[in-house]
Protein backbone atom coordinates (compact mmCIF):
# COMPACT_ATOMS: atom_id res chain seq x y z
CA UNK A 1 0.00 0.00 0.00
CA UNK A 2 1.43 3.34 -1.13
CA UNK A 3 2.31 6.01 1.77
CA UNK A 4 -0.71 8.45 0.30
CA UNK A 5 -3.13 5.90 -0.13
CA UNK A 6 -6.11 7.03 2.11
CA UNK A 7 -7.89 4.32 3.46
CA UNK A 8 -12.04 3.85 4.08
CA UNK A 9 -11.12 4.21 8.22
CA UNK A 10 -8.46 4.76 10.68
CA UNK A 11 -8.72 3.60 13.96
CA UNK A 12 -8.97 5.91 16.88
CA UNK A 13 -5.84 5.57 19.23
CA UNK A 14 -5.50 6.51 22.61
CA UNK A 15 -2.72 8.15 23.60
CA UNK A 16 0.12 6.04 24.28
CA UNK A 17 1.55 7.60 27.78
CA UNK A 18 -1.49 7.51 29.16
CA UNK A 19 -1.84 3.60 27.68
CA UNK A 20 1.52 2.62 29.18
CA UNK A 21 0.32 4.42 32.51
CA UNK A 22 -2.72 1.78 32.48
CA UNK A 23 -0.72 -1.01 31.56
CA UNK A 24 1.78 -1.05 34.37
CA UNK A 25 -1.05 -0.78 36.88
CA UNK A 26 -2.09 -4.19 35.11
CA UNK A 27 0.94 -5.68 35.04
CA UNK A 28 1.28 -4.69 38.84
CA UNK A 29 -2.31 -6.24 40.13
CA UNK A 30 -1.56 -9.08 37.63
CA UNK A 31 -5.09 -9.44 36.95
CA UNK A 32 -5.46 -9.44 33.38
CA UNK A 33 -9.04 -10.70 32.83
CA UNK A 34 -12.29 -12.18 34.76
CA UNK A 35 -13.61 -9.00 35.15
CA UNK A 36 -10.82 -7.03 36.14
CA UNK A 37 -11.13 -3.64 37.51
CA UNK A 38 -11.09 -1.82 33.94
CA UNK A 39 -13.24 -3.95 32.74
CA UNK A 40 -15.99 -3.10 35.44
CA UNK A 41 -14.97 0.34 35.37
CA UNK A 42 -15.88 0.67 31.22
CA UNK A 43 -19.19 -1.33 31.27
CA UNK A 44 -20.30 1.34 33.74
CA UNK A 45 -19.01 4.13 31.41
CA UNK A 46 -20.70 2.86 28.58
CA UNK A 47 -23.75 2.67 30.40
CA UNK A 48 -23.23 6.21 31.15
CA UNK A 49 -22.17 7.36 28.11
CA UNK A 50 -24.80 5.42 25.63
CA UNK A 51 -27.51 6.25 28.31
CA UNK A 52 -28.61 2.55 28.24
CA UNK A 53 -29.32 0.67 31.87
CA UNK A 54 -26.86 -2.80 31.50
CA UNK A 55 -23.45 -3.23 29.46
CA UNK A 56 -22.14 -6.55 29.18
CA UNK A 57 -18.52 -6.49 27.52
CA UNK A 58 -17.41 -9.06 25.12
CA UNK A 59 -14.30 -9.84 23.17
CA UNK A 60 -15.67 -9.22 19.61
CA UNK A 61 -18.61 -7.75 18.33
CA UNK A 62 -20.22 -11.17 16.87
CA UNK A 63 -20.12 -13.41 20.03
CA UNK A 64 -22.95 -10.79 21.39
CA UNK A 65 -25.19 -11.65 18.54
CA UNK A 66 -24.67 -15.39 19.35
CA UNK A 67 -25.28 -15.44 22.71
CA UNK A 68 -28.53 -12.87 22.89
CA UNK A 69 -30.07 -15.61 20.66
CA UNK A 70 -29.04 -18.25 22.93
CA UNK A 71 -30.18 -16.11 25.95
CA UNK A 72 -33.25 -15.69 24.61
CA UNK A 73 -33.73 -19.58 23.64
CA UNK A 74 -34.92 -18.44 20.42
CA UNK A 75 -35.35 -21.45 17.42
CA UNK A 76 -36.95 -22.35 14.45
CA UNK A 77 -36.39 -18.86 12.34
CA UNK A 78 -35.34 -15.59 12.61
CA UNK A 79 -36.03 -12.63 10.56
CA UNK A 80 -33.37 -10.69 9.02
CA UNK A 81 -31.45 -8.89 6.51
CA UNK A 82 -29.39 -9.30 3.42
CA UNK A 83 -27.70 -6.14 3.83
CA UNK A 84 -25.37 -5.80 6.57
CA UNK A 85 -21.71 -7.79 7.54
CA UNK A 86 -21.55 -11.64 7.25
CA UNK A 87 -21.79 -11.37 10.90
CA UNK A 88 -25.58 -10.84 11.61
CA UNK A 89 -26.74 -14.15 9.28
CA UNK A 90 -23.47 -16.08 10.87
CA UNK A 91 -25.18 -15.66 14.20
CA UNK A 92 -28.01 -17.15 13.35
CA UNK A 93 -27.04 -20.39 11.74
CA UNK A 94 -24.01 -20.90 13.93
CA UNK A 95 -27.47 -21.24 16.68
CA UNK A 96 -28.93 -23.80 14.31
CA UNK A 97 -31.69 -21.57 13.36
CA UNK A 98 -32.56 -20.61 9.98
CA UNK A 99 -32.42 -17.12 8.36
CA UNK A 100 -35.41 -15.37 6.46
CA UNK A 101 -34.26 -12.40 4.41
CA UNK A 102 -36.34 -9.52 3.62
CA UNK A 103 -36.19 -6.53 1.25
CA UNK A 104 -34.85 -3.40 2.85
CA UNK A 105 -35.54 0.56 2.51
CA UNK A 106 -33.87 2.79 -0.08
CA UNK A 107 -33.80 5.88 1.97
CA UNK A 108 -32.60 3.96 5.38
CA UNK A 109 -30.78 0.80 3.74
CA UNK A 110 -32.50 -0.92 7.08
CA UNK A 111 -34.86 -3.33 7.08
CA UNK A 112 -38.30 -2.58 6.01
CA UNK A 113 -41.24 -2.95 8.38
CA UNK A 114 -43.50 -3.66 5.34
CA UNK A 115 -41.72 -7.11 4.54
CA UNK A 116 -41.85 -8.73 7.52
CA UNK A 117 -45.41 -9.82 8.53
CA UNK A 118 -45.66 -11.87 4.79
CA UNK A 119 -42.40 -13.49 6.34
CA UNK A 120 -43.46 -14.63 9.52
CA UNK A 121 -44.40 -18.70 9.61
CA UNK A 122 -45.30 -20.70 12.60
CA UNK A 123 -41.54 -20.95 13.27
CA UNK A 124 -40.70 -17.48 13.29
CA UNK A 125 -39.27 -16.40 17.10
CA UNK A 126 -37.48 -13.21 16.20
CA UNK A 127 -36.39 -10.71 14.31
CA UNK A 128 -32.97 -9.20 13.87
CA UNK A 129 -32.84 -6.06 12.30
CA UNK A 130 -29.50 -3.74 11.62
CA UNK A 131 -29.30 -0.39 12.12
CA UNK A 132 -26.84 -0.13 8.81
CA UNK A 133 -24.17 2.68 8.52
CA UNK A 134 -25.98 3.58 12.26
CA UNK A 135 -28.96 4.95 10.64
CA UNK A 136 -32.09 4.04 13.22
CA UNK A 137 -34.64 1.59 12.02
CA UNK A 138 -38.04 2.09 12.27
CA UNK A 139 -38.00 0.58 15.83
CA UNK A 140 -41.97 1.13 16.85
CA UNK A 141 -42.94 -0.10 13.73
CA UNK A 142 -40.65 -2.94 13.90
CA UNK A 143 -41.44 -3.50 17.78
CA UNK A 144 -45.30 -2.80 16.85
CA UNK A 145 -45.22 -6.12 14.33
CA UNK A 146 -43.25 -8.17 17.15
CA UNK A 147 -45.37 -7.64 19.53
CA UNK A 148 -48.67 -8.72 17.59
CA UNK A 149 -46.82 -12.27 16.60
CA UNK A 150 -45.18 -12.56 20.20
CA UNK A 151 -41.49 -12.04 18.43
CA UNK A 152 -38.45 -11.12 20.11
CA UNK A 153 -36.69 -8.29 18.78
CA UNK A 154 -32.35 -8.52 18.75
CA UNK A 155 -30.72 -5.43 16.99
CA UNK A 156 -27.31 -5.39 15.24
CA UNK A 157 -26.25 -2.51 16.18
CA UNK A 158 -22.64 -2.59 14.99
CA UNK A 159 -22.45 0.51 13.27
CA UNK A 160 -24.76 2.93 16.27
CA UNK A 161 -22.44 3.69 18.64
CA UNK A 162 -23.72 6.72 20.42
CA UNK A 163 -26.98 7.23 17.74
CA UNK A 164 -29.71 8.80 19.43
CA UNK A 165 -33.35 9.72 17.99
CA UNK A 166 -35.22 12.70 19.82
CA UNK A 167 -32.80 12.42 22.81
CA UNK A 168 -33.09 8.43 23.49
CA UNK A 169 -30.23 6.32 22.59
CA UNK A 170 -31.17 3.55 19.80
CA UNK A 171 -29.49 1.03 21.87
CA UNK A 172 -32.73 1.02 24.37
CA UNK A 173 -34.82 -0.58 21.31
CA UNK A 174 -35.80 -4.11 21.29
CA UNK A 175 -35.15 -7.13 23.83
CA UNK A 176 -31.54 -6.66 23.48
CA UNK A 177 -29.19 -4.74 21.13
CA UNK A 178 -25.55 -5.15 20.28
CA UNK A 179 -22.53 -3.21 19.50
CA UNK A 180 -18.79 -3.91 17.65
CA UNK A 181 -15.78 -2.22 18.89
CA UNK A 182 -13.56 -3.33 16.13
CA UNK A 183 -10.94 -1.22 14.99
CA UNK A 184 -12.82 -0.13 11.93
CA UNK A 185 -15.90 1.49 14.23
CA UNK A 186 -16.34 4.55 15.69
CA UNK A 187 -15.40 3.86 18.76
CA UNK A 188 -13.03 0.85 19.32
CA UNK A 189 -10.89 -1.37 21.46
CA UNK A 190 -9.32 -3.20 19.17
CA UNK A 191 -10.92 -6.01 19.43
CA UNK A 192 -14.52 -6.16 21.20
CA UNK A 193 -18.44 -5.43 21.53
CA UNK A 194 -21.09 -4.99 23.84
CA UNK A 195 -24.85 -6.38 24.79
CA UNK A 196 -27.22 -4.36 25.79
CA UNK A 197 -29.86 -5.34 27.93
CA UNK A 198 -33.03 -4.24 29.97
CA UNK A 199 -32.84 -5.87 33.34
CA UNK A 200 -30.16 -6.87 36.29
CA UNK A 201 -31.35 -10.22 36.08
CA UNK A 202 -30.74 -10.38 32.31
CA UNK A 203 -27.18 -8.48 33.02
CA UNK A 204 -26.32 -11.32 35.24
CA UNK A 205 -27.62 -14.19 32.13
CA UNK A 206 -25.52 -13.08 30.13
CA UNK A 207 -22.33 -12.58 31.89
CA UNK A 208 -23.06 -16.15 33.07
CA UNK A 209 -23.02 -17.15 29.21
CA UNK A 210 -20.20 -15.49 28.51
CA UNK A 211 -18.13 -17.20 30.96
CA UNK A 212 -18.94 -20.74 30.20
CA UNK A 213 -21.95 -20.45 31.96
CA UNK A 214 -20.36 -20.33 35.13
CA UNK A 215 -22.52 -18.94 38.07
CA UNK A 216 -19.87 -19.72 40.93
CA UNK A 217 -16.60 -21.72 41.55
CA UNK A 218 -18.73 -25.22 40.87
CA UNK A 219 -21.92 -24.49 39.45
CA UNK A 220 -22.31 -24.39 35.26
CA UNK A 221 -26.00 -23.35 34.69
CA UNK A 222 -26.08 -23.07 30.97
CA UNK A 223 -23.95 -24.45 28.01
CA UNK A 224 -21.81 -20.91 28.12
CA UNK A 225 -18.88 -19.87 25.66
CA UNK A 226 -15.50 -18.11 26.53
CA UNK A 227 -16.11 -14.44 25.23
CA UNK A 228 -15.15 -12.01 28.19
CA UNK A 229 -12.84 -9.02 27.31
CA UNK A 230 -9.61 -8.73 28.77
CA UNK A 231 -8.22 -6.10 30.93
CA UNK A 232 -6.07 -4.76 28.48
CA UNK A 233 -8.31 -3.69 25.83
CA UNK A 234 -10.77 -2.85 28.65
CA UNK A 235 -7.89 0.28 29.32
CA UNK A 236 -7.74 1.01 25.74
CA UNK A 237 -11.43 1.42 25.43
CA UNK A 238 -11.41 3.65 28.89
CA UNK A 239 -8.86 5.78 27.19
CA UNK A 240 -10.57 5.47 23.91
CA UNK A 241 -13.96 7.03 25.64
CA UNK A 242 -12.30 10.06 26.31
CA UNK A 243 -11.66 11.31 22.53
CA UNK A 244 -14.83 9.80 20.93
CA UNK A 245 -16.95 12.71 21.32
CA UNK A 246 -14.06 14.51 19.45
CA UNK A 247 -13.39 11.93 16.66
CA UNK A 248 -17.48 11.86 16.18
CA UNK A 249 -17.19 15.72 15.20
CA UNK A 250 -14.32 15.52 12.66
CA UNK A 251 -16.39 12.89 11.32
CA UNK A 252 -19.48 15.49 11.16
CA UNK A 253 -17.09 17.68 9.27
CA UNK A 254 -15.73 15.70 6.82
CA UNK A 255 -19.31 14.50 6.10
CA UNK A 256 -20.32 18.32 5.38
CA UNK A 257 -17.76 18.86 3.17
CA UNK A 258 -18.81 15.69 0.99
CA UNK A 259 -22.18 16.95 0.76
CA UNK A 260 -21.10 20.62 -0.42
CA UNK A 261 -19.56 19.10 -2.86
CA UNK A 262 -21.09 15.88 -4.08
CA UNK A 263 -24.72 17.74 -3.95
CA UNK A 264 -24.83 18.63 -7.81
CA UNK A 265 -23.01 15.61 -9.18
CA UNK A 266 -25.67 13.81 -11.16
CA UNK A 267 -25.82 9.96 -10.55
CA UNK A 268 -24.12 10.55 -7.33
CA UNK A 269 -26.64 9.97 -4.25
CA UNK A 270 -26.21 10.34 -0.66
CA UNK A 271 -28.28 11.01 2.58
CA UNK A 272 -28.29 13.62 4.40
CA UNK A 273 -28.79 13.73 8.44
CA UNK A 274 -32.27 12.83 9.66
CA UNK A 275 -33.77 15.24 11.84
CA UNK A 276 -33.74 14.53 15.37
CA UNK A 277 -31.64 11.81 14.80
CA UNK A 278 -27.85 12.46 16.71
CA UNK A 279 -25.76 11.08 14.13
CA UNK A 280 -22.25 9.31 14.80
CA UNK A 281 -20.86 9.19 11.21
CA UNK A 282 -19.63 5.91 10.87
CA UNK A 283 -19.93 5.72 7.35
CA UNK A 284 -20.50 7.71 4.06
CA UNK A 285 -22.22 5.24 1.73
CA UNK A 286 -22.84 6.99 -2.00
CA UNK A 287 -24.90 5.11 -4.22
CA UNK A 288 -24.12 5.63 -7.93
CA UNK A 289 -26.70 5.54 -10.64
CA UNK A 290 -24.73 4.57 -14.11
CA UNK A 291 -26.45 6.18 -16.51
CA UNK A 292 -26.93 9.40 -15.12
CA UNK A 293 -23.50 9.66 -13.56
CA UNK A 294 -21.55 7.97 -17.05
CA UNK A 295 -19.96 5.54 -15.13
CA UNK A 296 -20.54 2.35 -13.15
CA UNK A 297 -20.30 1.94 -9.71
CA UNK A 298 -17.46 -0.53 -10.05
CA UNK A 299 -15.82 1.78 -12.75
CA UNK A 300 -15.59 4.75 -10.31
CA UNK A 301 -14.46 2.38 -7.48
CA UNK A 302 -11.37 1.14 -9.18
CA UNK A 303 -10.35 4.20 -10.89
CA UNK A 304 -10.58 5.40 -6.72
CA UNK A 305 -8.62 2.47 -6.32
CA UNK A 306 -6.04 3.19 -8.67
CA UNK A 307 -5.44 6.71 -7.11
CA UNK A 308 -4.53 5.59 -4.28
CA UNK A 309 -8.46 6.13 -2.13
CA UNK A 310 -10.19 3.01 -0.95
CA UNK A 311 -13.26 3.21 -0.92
CA UNK A 312 -15.36 -0.08 0.53
CA UNK A 313 -18.71 -1.59 -1.40
CA UNK A 314 -20.65 -2.11 1.98
CA UNK A 315 -22.47 -4.47 1.50
CA UNK A 316 -21.64 -5.79 -1.65
CA UNK A 317 -22.10 -8.96 -2.39
CA UNK A 318 -24.90 -9.43 -0.17
CA UNK A 319 -25.20 -11.85 2.28
CA UNK A 320 -27.75 -13.82 0.50
CA UNK A 321 -25.54 -14.21 -2.28
CA UNK A 322 -23.06 -16.15 -0.49
CA UNK A 323 -22.94 -20.05 -0.94
CA UNK A 324 -23.91 -20.48 2.46
CA UNK A 325 -27.17 -19.09 2.02
CA UNK A 326 -28.41 -18.43 -1.41
CA UNK A 327 -30.16 -21.79 -1.33
CA UNK A 328 -32.35 -20.59 1.23
CA UNK A 329 -35.59 -19.48 -0.49
CA UNK A 330 -35.84 -16.09 0.72
CA UNK A 331 -32.60 -15.73 -0.79
CA UNK A 332 -33.83 -15.17 -4.70
CA UNK A 333 -33.08 -11.89 -5.84
CA UNK A 334 -36.78 -11.39 -6.19
CA UNK A 335 -37.18 -11.42 -3.16
CA UNK A 336 -34.81 -8.88 -2.38
CA UNK A 337 -35.17 -6.13 -5.13
CA UNK A 338 -34.18 -2.82 -3.60
CA UNK A 339 -30.94 -4.46 -1.29
CA UNK A 340 -29.93 -5.72 -4.93
CA UNK A 341 -29.67 -2.59 -6.51
CA UNK A 342 -28.54 -0.82 -3.40
CA UNK A 343 -25.81 -3.34 -3.42
CA UNK A 344 -25.24 -2.48 -6.71
CA UNK A 345 -24.22 0.99 -6.23
CA UNK A 346 -22.96 1.56 -3.41
CA UNK A 347 -19.20 2.92 -2.45
CA UNK A 348 -18.56 3.93 1.90
CA UNK A 349 -15.82 6.96 1.32
CA UNK A 350 -13.24 7.26 3.55
CA UNK A 351 -14.23 8.65 6.53
CA UNK A 352 -12.43 8.97 10.06
CA UNK A 353 -11.05 11.82 12.24
CA UNK A 354 -8.04 11.76 10.34
CA UNK A 355 -8.88 13.15 7.58
CA UNK A 356 -7.38 16.23 6.50
CA UNK A 357 -9.23 18.65 3.92
CA UNK A 358 -6.40 17.87 1.66
CA UNK A 359 -7.51 14.21 2.08
CA UNK A 360 -11.11 14.71 1.40
CA UNK A 361 -10.46 16.96 -1.48
CA UNK A 362 -8.93 13.74 -2.93
CA UNK A 363 -11.49 11.74 -2.47
CA UNK A 364 -14.20 14.65 -4.17
CA UNK A 365 -11.86 14.73 -7.40
CA UNK A 366 -11.86 10.95 -7.86
CA UNK A 367 -15.48 11.16 -8.27
CA UNK A 368 -15.92 14.43 -9.67
CA UNK A 369 -13.57 14.81 -12.38
CA UNK A 370 -14.23 11.75 -14.82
Amino acid sequence: MSNNTLTVTSPLLPDLKEFYSMLEKIWESKWITNNGCFHNQLERALAEYLKVPYVSLFTNGTLPLITALQALRITGEVITTPYSFVATTHSIWWNGIRPVFVDIERGTGNMDPNKIEAAITPQTTAVMPVHVYGQPCKVKEIQDIADKYGLKVIYDAAHAFGVEVDGESILNAGDMATLSFHATKVYNTIEGGAMIMHDEKTKKRIDYLKNFGFAGETEVVAPGINSKMDEVRSAYGLLNLKQVNASIEARHQVAICYREALRGVNGIDFWEDTPGVKHNYSYFPIFVKAEEYGMSRDELYFKMKEQHVLGRRYFYPLISEFSTYRGLPSAVKENLPVATQMANEVICLPMHHALSEKDVQRVIDCIIHK
